[in-house]
């Protein structure tokens, strides 16, 4: 598999205008950022004082200041980004500009249907396409897998397309790069699903390509750690980003949360009362589609725990 690689680290010859050159911040780390430059080169910027701190996949305008660094004068307007509250509560982006958030899940560490739903309404609610795969599956014989397609099968009845996968076997590999061309997609998960293997068989000059933003970087391996952009071979851009423990939305409120279930969407609107949060009111629509069998029991409980997390301490 062929790699695009940055033809060098130094900044195009072309003079940027007044504002500056377009590029894309491909890792952000400290007060630096890595940007590609329109002709592919790699250059170390820092921000501009007054502009928003840069994340993965901006798209940004900047200077040269030196044939290996650059200043970073305009952000530009984000399509997309996913956020999540940093250990105090607010809001932090992780990425910007994806248009596909793919949640990785495994059979060990079992999933639990509470954070694959917050990652799938996360995705919903800024207005991107979710893909769900399963990892290492080459750990599951027949009976398991069978078992846990059954516990699956819920996502594929609202529409979400699952796909089964093992680095080990390269069972569903060539179905997901398929699935990641023409798109920019983000890999996202719970720590010990295998993301990592994933991205290095989509990637297999992954080292060379860290090793490369380490040395513009100057700080060894770092970006490791960080959420960053590569580039596939045949089309498509991949985020990689650090797996978590768990992942938790920011503050929404119940009415848009509801927005983040795709299969409320027929019922949304049609409760007794305009406020319903489809908790414990009466005439709530949606939980008149549950005990009908349209919703899934599991996902109506799923949201109204999101709802009751999201209560405002006191």
């Amino acid at each position: 598999m062929a790699s695009r690689r940055p033809r060098s680290s130094r900044p195009s010859p072309k003079s940027p205008d007044v504002q500056g050159a377009p590029g894309r911040v491909l890792a952000h780390y400290g007060q630096a950022s890595l940007v590609e430059s329109e002709t592919g080169d790699i250059i170390r910027c820092v921000t501009r004082k007054r502009l928003p701190r840069t994340v993965c996949g901006d798209r940004v305008l900047w200077t040269s200041s030196n044939p290996r660094e650059g200043v970073i004068t305009r952000v530009l307007e984000r399509h997309s980004t996913l956020v999540r509250p940093d250990h105090n509560g607010r809001p932090r982006p992780v990425a910007a500009n994806m248009d596909q958030i793919v949640v990785v899940i495994a059979s060990k560490p079992s999933f639990e249907y509470g954070m694959l739903d917050r990652y799938l309404a996360a995705a919903e609610l800024i207005d991107t396409t979710p893909l769900i795969v399963v990892n290492k599956c080459d750990l599951l014989d027949d009976e398991s897998r069978q078992r846990l397609e059954q516990r699956l099968s819920l996502y594929r009845e609202i529409g979400y397309t699952l796909l089964f996968t093992s680095t080990r076997t390269t069972d569903g590999m060539k179905d997901l790069y398929a699935a990641l061309k023409t798109h920019t997609s983000i890999l996202v998960g719970q720590s010990g699903v295998g993301k990592s293997s994933l991205v290095q068989a989509l990637l297999p000059d992954l080292d060379i390509r860290v090793g490369n933003l380490s040395q513009v970087t100057g700080l060894g391996r770092h970006t490791t750690t960080v959420a960053t952009l590569y580039h596939l071979a045949d089309g498509g851009d991949l985020i990689d980003s650090p797996g978590v423990r768990d992942f938790t939305l920011c503050q929404v409120e119940a009415e848009k949360l509801a927005h983040g279930f795709r299969e409320f969407a027929p019922w949304i609107g049609q409760c007794r009362f305009h406020n319903c949060r489809h908790v414990s009111e009466p005439g709530c629509a949606i939980a008149d589609a549950a005990r009908r069998g349209d919703i899934h029991p599991q996902r109506l409980e799923n949201y109204r725990a999101l709802v009751e997390s999201m209560k405002a301490p006191g």
